[in-house]
Parts: C-alpha cells; structure tokens; sequence
C-alpha cells in the first residue's frame, strides 16, 4: 500500500501569537487560527506556533497542539521537568480544557454528552471517522450558551473528557450540528456560513508545575 501522503500547504499566516502568561516554568499562549501548532514536514509548512515561540524562547516544549483552524489558548512549558509534569497531569486527565464553538442548526437538548469513538479513515486522509468496531472512546460534554435564528445556529461550551484528534468537530458533525466554517466535517452550507472554523480554545485549568496550586486562565472568543 503506497503511503499516505498530505499536500497541504498552509496559506501564510499574518496574526500574532499573543502570550497570556508567563513565568520561568510555563507560557500561556493565544494561537490565531490558520496557524499549524508544528512545522510540517513539507518545507512550505514551516512556520507554526513551535517555529515561532523557540525564536525567543529556545527551550519552549508544546504540551499539546490545536487544530490548524483551531485558535485559542495553549499551554507550553519553557523546561523538560515541567514537560513531564504537565503531561503526567493530560495523561490523569485532570487537566481541563473548555471549547467555545458555534454549530449549524438549533441543538435541541440544553446540554449532553457525546459518546462517539473515533478511528482513522482508511480512504480519505486527513480525515478521521466514527467508528464502532475499531474507535477509540471519546467524550465530549457540551452545553448550549445560546441560539441564533436566520441563519439558525447554536453557541455551545464544550468540555472533552478525552483530547482524540479533530474530536469535536467530529463529534459536532456526528449529532447532526457541524462547526461552522469546518472544511473536513461540515456540509457545503456550514462551510460557507464562516470565513474560519469557528472554534476557539477558550479555557484551561491545571496544577502549576512548580508551586503545585490549581490554575486556570481564560481566552475570550473572538467569534
């Protein structure tokens, strides 16, 4: 079987990370959407939030990424030791991490939880897909922030359980209300009902790596 192979090649990227914190152990980053969180293997894909942050911070370590179309708030840690620390704490899952979106269509249930396992598409990289036989579990709680009429739309708060890639734009699509503006899931009408992906990272809670206290911080939506 030949390999797969991804000719994307992201459009040049004019926004600003903007930093949101920082101390000697960790950076709390706004990431813009359309910026990819690592350089791709394609030399056109170069520049991402990595590139940009080892410039003026050589030692800097993403501790997890965001969708290319994704933007909000990222934790990055400016040591190895703090490295570890934070990733033992994803792999507890007792980091918390919050989503503003806005979906196609008036979700009829004020809040609920998505229960779709997500498994690799065999046909159409990059995509992922639901699937049962070879998924693997993903939870997605959601509640609903307020709806839209003429073009209906619903505003919802997301909170995962667990972080599978493209997970809530697969689990938006898979209840019938895809993310406005996604071109992997949506439907031709989402797709051109928003001039990005309309999905924004806009919270985080964790234990600090080094005095040990809960922290959390917040992204406002820009959507």
């Amino acid at each position: 079987m030949n390999a797969r192979i991804d000719t994307f090649v992201a459009p040049p990227c004019a926004e600003d990370i903007v930093i949101l914190y920082q101390d000697d152990a960790i950076l709390l980053i706004n990431k813009p959407s359309g910026l990819l969180s690592l350089s791709g293997k394609n030399p056109l894909n170069l520049d991402s939030v990595h590139y940009r942050l080892v410039q003026q911070f050589p030692s800097a370590l993403l501790l997890h990424r965001l969708d290319f179309g994704t933007s909000g708030i990222m934790i990055v840690a400016l040591n190895k030791r703090v490295a570890a620390n934070i990733n033992r704490q994803f792999q507890a899952r007792t980091v918390v991490k919050t989503y503003q979106a806005v979906l196609a269509g008036h979700v009829a249930a004020d809040e609920g939880d998505i229960e779709l396992p997500i498994a690799k598409d065999p046909i159409n990289f990059p995509k992922l897909q639901v699937c049962f036989e070879t998924g693997k579990a993903a939870s997605s709680h959601y509640q609903v922030l307020d709806r839209q009429a003429g073009p209906d739309t619903t505003r919802v708060l997301f909170t995962p359980s667990t972080g599978r890639t493209h997970q809530l734009r697969i689990h938006s699509a898979g209840i019938g209300h895809p993310i406005l503006g996604c071109d992997l899931y949506g439907t031709a009408d989402s797709r051109r009902m928003a001039c990005r992906l309309f999905l924004h990272a806009t919270g985080v809670e964790f234990d600090h790596p080094v005095s040990g206290n809960r922290f959390s911080w917040i992204s406002e939506c820009p959507f």
